[in-house]
């Protein structure tokens, strides 16, 4: 027995080599702050991406930025073809003074017709329900770049303006195509509301002469023109110097 004892190997009295236990990488701390970490640069982006309804709102105020502008700078052009319109009625030239104001009125109802489609829109976006709308507000949109574009293509300038008036076959012609650009694209109310301006127009300029009283027959003495010009002199030099 003892000799066998003696004979057996001597690994087996050894005792078993603990088992080293292998990292798990589910529990892994290093492995869970990056992955937490990668979390919070997902919800970071998330939170920082520009929307539909940001994009629109975006567009909308560059829109009534371009709005803004051209109603100044249309201001100035409306007044000119008023003061056109004038000067064609004291010449006698009616068609010229309606032309001026047909072109007007155009002008004005594009801006008008922008105006009140930007204000539509920006009850939209305001929506809650933005995504159900979303395709309305982006057509609404459209269309309002087109009409700007339409506004800006039509304001020109002075010169412009002054076409109206002319009597160069240059100005001839452009006085014609604007004419038959306005008979398709405005309306019968606008047309209405253009006569009656010029109707208004021709009773503000021919009061004045029914007020005037009448001019005397007699002669006025030399010297006493002179002294009656004297305080209107000395008020304009007072304006002048103002």
């Amino acid at each position: 027995m003892t000799m066998e004892a003696d004979a057996m190997p001597r690994s087996c009295n050894r005792p078993p080599h603990p088992t080293r236990a292998r990292p798990n990488r589910d529990t892994n701390p290093g492995l869970e702050l990056r992955k937490a970490t990668r979390g919070l640069a997902i919800m970071g982006a998330n939170s920082s991406k520009v929307t539909a309804r940001d994009r629109a709102i975006l567009d909308m105020k560059t829109q009534r930025d371009k709005l803004q502008q051209y109603q100044r700078r249309i201001a100035v052009l409306t007044d000119k073809e008023t003061e056109i319109a004038r000067q064609m009625l004291a010449k006698g030239d009616k068609r010229r003074a309606l032309l001026a104001l047909r072109r007007k009125k155009f002008q004005e109802s594009l801006l008008a017709k922008t105006d009140a489609q930007l204000e539509q829109l920006e009850q939209l976006t305001s929506n809650v329900e933005f995504a159900l709308i979303q395709k309305d507000v982006v057509f609404g949109l459209q269309q309002g770049t087109k009409v700007l574009q339409e506004i800006h293509a039509e304001m020109g300038g002075i010169e412009h303006v002054e076409k109206l008036m002319g009597e160069t076959a240059d100005a001839v012609a452009y006085q014609k195509e604007i004419s038959d650009m306005l008979g398709g694209r405005i309306s019968a109310q606008d047309e209405d509301d253009v006569e009656d301006e010029l109707e208004a127009l021709e009773a503000e300029m021919a009061k004045p002469n029914e007020e005037l009283p009448a001019v005397p027959s007699a002669n006025i003495p030399v010297h006493a023109r002179e002294t009656e010009s004297e305080p209107r002199k000395e008020e304009e030099r007072a304006m002048l110097a103002a």
